[in-house]
């Protein structure tokens, strides 16, 4: 109870201006975007949005959960979160075979994976904000991300950097911040939940 509370708070100033705002999660594959997407949904609604997996572009599609909604003492909250597919400039069949699938079966993958990209894409003119997300323990700055992040601010659309995976030893968040200085930053782990609600309170922030 204490904690819906608190997530009542830090978003209630999304919504006192806004019927509904559509946040989009963006980045490369595996860099935690559905873990998020079902942390989120989990502390709002008590399920999660879509399955996570060690294969790269497990999300093909732009997964969709509209109308999350919290009453609570009267209060009434709703949100739409779409969990994107990971972006890519590349999308190689071979890249899929050491994870076990048939060859038939990576080539399926790779033109789901790709037409994916495009979705998410298309889907920035349907948000009101962004979540940028990178892997802590990765090197941020690649062409990938700055393809994302030129894409975002094209459309002028409020971005959050999520630094992602910060439970993990070979978490960085010095490299990442240096890598994009001026962007409203969080860091979190989305496996865990540490964190999460500095990117509650960050996102009411940049909407209210």
């Amino acid at each position: 109870m204490r904690m819906l509370k608190k997530i009542i708070s830090w978003l209630k100033g999304i919504f006192s201006k806004r019927k509904e705002v559509r946040i989009g999660i963006y980045g490369s594959p595996n860099v935690g975007k559905t873990t998020l997407a079902n942390r989120i949904c989990v502390d709002l609604v008590g399920e999660p949005m879509g399955a996570v997996s060690p294969v790269p572009h497990e999300t093909r599609n732009v997964q969709k959960k509209e109308n999350l909604v919290l009453n609570l003492h009267g209060c009434k909250l709703t949100m739409s979160l779409l969990d994107m597919p990971g972006i890519a400039v590349k999308v190689d069949y071979r890249d899929f075979l050491e994870y076990g699938l048939s060859k038939e079966e990576a080539q399926k993958r790779a033109r789901e994976a790709t037409r994916g990209v495009v979705e998410a894409v298309r889907n920035l003119d349907k948000i009101d904000a962004a979540l940028f997300m990178v892997d802590a323990t990765e090197d941020p700055y690649t062409q990938v991300n700055i393809t994302i992040l030129g894409n975002i601010e094209a459309r002028q659309i409020p971005i959050i950097l999520v630094a992602n995976k910060i439970d993990l030893p070979t978490a960085n968040i010095r490299r990442v911040k240096e890598a994009f200085p001026g962007y409203d930053f969080v860091q979190v782990s989305a496996m865990t939940g540490e964190n999460i609600e500095s990117l509650y309170k960050e996102i009411a922030k940049k909407l209210s």
